[in-house]
This record gives structure tokens, C-alpha cells and sequence, in this order.
């Protein structure tokens, strides 16, 4: 039995209105709280003894002693994939978006941009990751005589990326000899990714040099090796928007609190947070479901986009009380906008 099947509708639609409370007010919910903004129907007290009972099944807390209750990880969890409305991003926002994005940036400039502007919109910390290179497949090679001595390899990825590498000759070759190499490399190489490409270069070209108009060429392209198709990775793995825009928010209060925020700037704790969110589509992780402690206190929500054959993040990372409805939709609407502007 799942969790929402587990509860009866008046706890459903009681815990629903606490989770909502809480996260407009930031205070713990009381039943008279909950009474006045939610149109439960049911007296406060009937809403009281409710609240107890969720409390017991692990989805509310007392903070302290106050009578007011916090939703649990467990609650924001059931809420997230069973209660909430999500709401899609307003035209102003959307046009928002457009404006600050599709401003002809490069592809590092625009994740930048993404992540700060996200941050901005949620009032969280904006996140981004830049696709692997390394698994962006090799669209084609093509070989350019530049002179006598001098060769130009173009690596053109599916990401629309391109590569360019000078190669010197000892001789001169005619345009035959040439064709048939770039003839070689398209035929073993292409459609491959860069890493699949490294790890088994040698062995691919090893028996080529004895195709017809291979020769002094191809021999030169395997001694260069795997090097020829190492592509810098971006400047930054993990890309960060500014984290003053959680400063204001409650949970940041303390000095303690304050610390836990600025040691979201290590990116090495979110590179950890982020290693696997490359698989497709939306993914929202909340307090104690993250395998880094340091990171138990927040909800970390992102989206997926691709460049070419390989995969990109965007998101943001705040509290796990935040205004889930607005912010997954607006997460997964970035995403679809950064996806089409970097092809």
C-alpha cells in the first residue's frame, strides 16, 4: 500500500493544508492557522487531533514545544508525488526567460546565465551542469589540406561542437591518399562517443594501415593517439547562481544555518548531489533522501536537458520548505528552453 493510500481523506486533506501552511508562513501549523486559511470544513479541534495522528505515522513534527507542527521529509515526499498542482510558469515569466536566454550566448555563458536568472525567479540557488563532452558522439571527421605539409582533422560532434587539430606531414600527399584515410576514420570512428573513441583507438585503426592510401598518413593520426580526440571540458563542472537570494529566508536565521549555506558554494558536495542526475526527465530529492548529510536540510529539484547525444542540468537548490507547485514547473519549463537554445 502506498503512502497516500495509507490515509484516510480528512488526514490527506488535513496534511495537504499544514505542508501548505508552512510553506507560505514559515511558522509552524497550528490548527487555528490551518482552520483559518485552509476551507477544511472541520472544526480546529477535529483539525488538532488529525495533525496528532499524522504525527504518529511519521509525516508532522513538533519543532519544540510548540503546538504547531513542520511536515516531515516523508510529508513533503507524499505531497510532491501525489497532492501537488503543478503550475506552469505565467507568460511574463516565461517571456522573462526568453529575454535573459536567447541573447546569442555561448553554451558555458548561457548555463551561467540560466542558473542565475533561476535563482532570481525561485529565490533559491540556481544549478546547472554542462554535458559531458567526453559522451557526445562523433558525428564525422573530415580532413583538410591547409599545405603541402600541413593537414586540418575536424572532429564534428552531435552536440554541434567542433574540433579542429593540425597535423604535420613529412611529405606531401595527393588528395587520394587523404580520402582514403578520412574514408577510414569516418567508417571506424563515426558514431562512436569521445570516451568510447579514447579507450579503444588503437585497436580500431591498428590493422588501417594496410588499406590502399592509408599509409604515412594514418600512421602519423596513431602516433598523435587517443590525445587527438580530447576535448576540454567546460571551465566549470557545477555551475552556481548567487546564493544571496536565500540570505532572507528563514531557515538561514543563525549563524549555523548561515554556514550550511555557504558550504553549498563547494562544488565538489554538489558535484556528489548531481553525479547521477543525467538520466532523463525530472527529479526532485528532499532532506534525508540526499546520500550527503551536508545536504539534509534542502530539496534539490532539476531537469535534464541534451546536447546532441549527451546530458545536461538545470535546477535549483533551497529549503525543503518551498513553494513546490511554482518552482517544478518552472525547473522543467528552463530546461525545455536551455535544450532548444544549445542546439
Amino acid at each position: 500500500m502506498s503512502d497516500v493510500e495509507s490515509l484516510s481523506e480528512r488526514e490527506r486533506r488535513v496534511l495537504e493544508a499544514v505542508i501548505e501552511t508552512y510553506i507560505a508562513t514559515a511558522e509552524p501549523a497550528g490548527s487555528l492557522t490551518v482552520a483559518r486559511r485552509s476551507a477544511l470544513g472541520i472544526s480546529p479541534a477535529s483539525i488538532r487531533s488529525t495533525m496528532s495522528e499524522l504525527e504518529v505515522k511519521g509525516y508532522l513534527y513538533h519543532p519544540h514545544t510548540s503546538a504547531g507542527r513542520i511536515p516531515t521529509d516523508r510529508a513533503y515526499r507524499l505531497y510532491v508525488d501525489a497532492m501537488v498542482q503543478l503550475v506552469p510558469p505565467d507568460p511574463q515569466v516565461r517571456e522573462h526567460l526568453e529575454i535573459e536566454l536567447s541573447t546569442g550566448l555561448s553554451s558555458e555563458d548561457l548555463l551561467v546565465r540560466a542558473a542565475q536568472v533561476l535563482g532570481i525567479l525561485t529565490q533559491e540557488l540556481g544549478v546547472a551542469v554542462a554535458p559531458a563532452l567526453e559522451a557526445i558522439v562523433l558525428e564525422r571527421v573530415d580532413l583538410v589540406t591547409v599545405s603541402a605539409d600541413r593537414l586540418l582533422l575536424v572532429l564534428n560532434l552531435k552536440s554541434g561542437t567542433v574540433r579542429s587539430i593540425y597535423i604535420r606531414l613529412r611529405g606531401v600527399l595527393d588528395r587520394a591518399q587523404v580520402d582514403g584515410v578520412q574514408r577510414v576514420l569516418n567508417e571506424r570512428l563515426g558514431g562512436l562517443t569521445l570516451r568510447e573513441i579514447r579507450a579503444t583507438f588503437a585497436d580500431r585503426l591498428r590493422d588501417a594501415t594496410s588499406t590502399p592510401d592509408a599509409g604515412e598518413l594514418l600512421d602519423i593520426i596513431l602516433a598523435e593517439g587517443d590525445g587527438l580526440f580530447d576535448v576540454p571540458e567546460p571551465r566549470e563542472a557545477v555551475v552556481l547562481g548567487s546564493a544571496s537570494v536565500l540570505i532572507e529566508q528563514p531557515e538561514f536565521a543563525s549563524k549555523e544555518q548561515m554556514r550550511s549555506l555557504l558550504s553549498l558554494t563547494d562544488r565538489g558536495l554538489l558535484r556528489a548531489a548531481l553525479a547521477d542526475r543525467k538520466r532523463v526527465g525530472l527529479t526532485v530529492t528532499i532532506g534525508g533522501e540526499h546520500q550527503e548529510p551536508g545536504l539534509a536540510g534542502f530539496t534539490l529539484v532539476t531537469s535534464t536537458y541534451r546536447r546532441g547525444s549527451a546530458t545536461g542540468v538545470i535546477g535549483v537548490l533551497g529549503p525543503t520548505r518551498m513553494p513546490y507547485d511554482k518552482i517544478v514547473g518552472l525547473v522543467e519549463h528552463t530546461g525545455r528552453l536551455i535544450e532548444g537554445l544549445i542546439q
